[in-house]
């Protein structure tokens, strides 16, 4: 993959989008639907992906989104960027992918409904393999490792939301770039499980992120116009659209391995009573949530407390849990951060007002 360049010279032959079928030359746009397995009865799996290749030279970007079929957020951000922006003066191309995993979105599951295989950890795939890592190596070669860079989109897991973050490994300064381009309040550093998307991209040098926003099976407008902002702010970074400027978020925290975090855990089985949402800020000792059980005894509250000032990123949305369940995910705060935070929060009712 050669340097990411910002695109001034007069596109030429080699400017062409190609994948296995086809080609994108340059001034023109592509709907594809794309075979990439196929259904007992012998009929393709297909996916959406569209490319835009700009008139004018440029890098190669690639949005993708619902590798968890029922991660709805990011699909509206790709496909809003595929057919609504202007791309008239596009520096570069785009490869839009709004659902890679279409068996589970049909069937709105996380997985791969047939197969019961997670996409997310079959990248960069193989042929001759099963069926989820044939899906990957055919969406890989074709839209993935033609790309200088790319933006992963997902939300949380059913029953728990997030607030709008990016994930990525910043130790790699290629990836930092686009990490910060986004513009996102918090980072969230490492390279990811292996078969990610984000990982696997990054190690065939087309440095990826991941951006996390909010709860499967809906569409939030909120997260899905800041995502937007982050969209155009890494197109502005790299060169695609010249004429618009990076975002800068007001402030940016990143939390890499030596900072404080941790998963908040249930001791006690129950129903929970959450007192701080995603993007909450708590103190050290402040109440996140009480479980208790379907009469409120007393003498059978569990009260969970913050071990350490920080931001809550995820979050349960479910209120019932068993021993052992996931409550909240929360990052510390260095003290700079915090005391910016709580100037923006000034005039807001929370924090979760300024993030959301």
């Amino acid at each position: 993959m050669s340097d990411v360049d910002t695109g001034n010279e007069p596109p030429d032959e080699s400017d062409a989008f190609t994948y296995n079928g086809g080609r994108v030359d340059p001034g023109e746009s592509a709907n594809i639907r794309y075979g990439i397995s196929e259904t007992y009865l012998g009929d393709p799996v297909r996916i959406p992906v569209t490319v835009v290749n700009g008139e004018h030279p440029g890098p190669t970007v690639f949005l993708s989104a619902a590798a968890h079929g029922d991660e709805l957020n990011g699909i509206e951000v790709v496909r809003e960027v595929a057919h609504d922006w202007d791309h008239s003066v596009l520096h570069g191309t785009l490869v839009c992918l709004p659902v890679m995993n279409v068996p589970g979105f049909l069937a709105q599951e996380r997985y791969l409904p047939i197969y019961d295989r997670d996409l997310n950890r079959s990248f960069p795939g193989r042929e001759g393999s099963t069926s989820a890592k044939r899906m990957a190596h055919r969406i890989f070669t074709n839209f993935i490792e033609p790309c200088d860079l790319g933006v992963d989109f997902h939300t949380s897991t059913r029953g728990r939301t997030n607030m709008l973050h990016v994930r990525a490994n910043v130790d790699r300064p290629e990836v930092e770039r686009v990490a910060k381009a986004f513009g996102s309040n918090v980072i969230i550093s490492g390279e990811g499980p292996s078969g990610t998307l984000r990982r696997e991209a990054t190690e065939a040098d087309i440095p990826t992120i991941t951006v996390e926003m909010g709860e499967a099976h809906r569409f939030q407008r909120g997260l899905i116009d800041r995502a937007l902002t982050g969209v155009a702010s890494v197109l502005a970074e790299f060169g695609l659209h010249q004429d618009s400027s990076v975002h800068w978020p007001g402030w940016r925290t990143v939390i890499d391995d030596a900072d404080e975090k941790t998963w908040l855990r249930a001791d006690a089985g129950g129903i929970v009573d959450m007192k701080h949402g995603r993007g909450g800020l708590v103190y050290e000792g402040d109440v996140i949530c009480t479980i208790t059980n379907p009469f409120k005894e007393e003498d059978d509250i569990d009260t969970v407390e913050a071990p350490f000032t920080g931001l809550i990123v995820g979050v349960l949305e479910n209120p019932v849990v068993y021993p052992g369940n996931p409550l909240c995910h929360l990052v510390g705060l260095s003290e700079d951060t915090l005391s910016a935070l709580e100037r923006e929060v000034t005039g807001a009712d929370s924090i979760a007002d300024v993030l959301d």
